[in-house]
């Protein structure tokens, strides 16, 4: 039976996780919960036609339309020979094409289709939807926290290679 406040009134506060966890159980855990989102949004992408890592290049291009691939692939954090197949595949689909530059005619730069751009709010929709299953229960500041926590990580880790250190013994 739930525990009472003084008002007489049953705690219904759901039963927190009691496991007591440690820096070495950071990696892992870290690592399985994006491949949980990323798995759960590419479900919720296919309705559209996307696949996994194509609405990075969608949402990038929507910002910032008419990029090389090598650009692409910098800020999406992959190589460049797994961004021209990317692109490949895409433009197979509609959602981008490629067209000389217009100042120098040695570089390709990508370009959103229509298809490409109407594509951004379903991928937006389908993102938004992951967000809200991940952070089921979790309240506002833990959701903001979380982020903060996030991206304070992923800044330390894009600051630097972090050089690996043998922990000390205590």
């Amino acid at each position: 039976m739930g525990k009472k406040h003084k008002d007489g009134k049953k705690n219904k506060s759901k039963k927190k996780d009691q496991t007591e966890y440690t820096l070495a159980d950071l990696s892992p855990a870290l690592t399985q919960a994006a491949r949980s989102m990323r798995t759960v949004l590419s479900r919720n992408l296919l309705e559209s036609g996307l696949y996994a890592g194509q609405d990075g290049v969608i949402l990038l291009l929507a910002e910032t339309d008419g990029m090389t691939a090598g650009g692409l692939a910098q800020k999406l954090g992959v190589k460049a020979p797994t961004m021209t197949r990317t692109i490949g595949r895409m433009e197979a689909q509609g959602f981008l094409e490629r067209k000389p530059d217009a100042e120098d005619a040695r570089l390709t730069k990508v370009y959103l289709t229509e298809l490409g751009r109407g594509s951004v709010k379903a991928i937006e929709m389908a993102a938004s939807a992951c967000d809200r299953t991940a952070t089921l229960d979790f309240s506002e500041k833990e959701v903001r926290n979380l982020v903060r926590l996030l991206k304070a990580i992923d800044n330390n880790l894009q600051a630097e290679a972090v050089p690996f250190e043998e922990p000390d013994e205590i």
